[in-house]
């Protein structure tokens, strides 16, 4: 009985498996924090962006190319809606700086162009310097969990469901952890 009580610690110390049919949530160690990011609203000017001690924040790197964003952006849309308390939502385009284009393609898939922006200072992705980038592309598209600390705390690639029981059950192990 005491080897299961040692187990069950265990576990609880990992967050919950979430995953789609191709990818599950990655766990990144060493923690890295996330640096403050120079990027810029739709409408034009400059955002500093950066982890709010205390939320948690979903960091989604996209692009208006990518098939599977036209199911991930709106997803990621729907769970903005909720304002769930402590949680914040990203969308980085990736592959524009045009963004009336932007804009175009947010408004044919149902997503508020103030949850997106741009990255003219490859503050997030350095496209020409992959090895500067603040962030890794692993594919497309690519959700980045920031802990309350402000540190990555893994990603997953793909669509992924976040209003799903496994979904929601990642955010709320996140949410619900000590601020450190």
């Amino acid at each position: 009985m005491l080897f299961a009580g040692r187990v069950q610690a265990e576990q609880a110390a990992y967050p919950p498996v979430f995953g789609t049919a191709r990818s599950q949530f990655t766990i990144v160690r060493p923690h890295r924090k996330l640096p403050p990011l120079r990027l810029q609203g739709l409408d034009g000017r400059d955002v500093m962006l950066g982890p709010k001690p205390g939320h948690i924040a979903l960091v989604n790197l996209w692009a208006t190319w990518c098939a599977a964003c036209r199911t991930d952006l709106p997803t990621l849309a729907n769970l903005d809606r909720r304002r769930l308390p402590g949680l914040e939502v990203w969308a980085i385009c990736t592959d524009t700086l045009d963004l009336k284009r932007i804009k175009a393609f947010l408004h044919d898939y149902g997503v508020p162009p103030q949850m997106c922006l741009a990255d003219p200072y490859a503050s997030a992705i350095n496209p020409h310097d992959p090895a500067a980038s603040t962030l890794e592309m692993v594919r497309m598209p690519i959700t980045y969990l920031i802990g309350k600390t402000g540190m990555i705390e893994g990603y997953i690639t793909g669509a992924a469901d976040w209003l799903s029981p496994e979904g929601t059950a990642l955010l709320d192990f996140y949410r619900d952890q000590a601020d450190e």
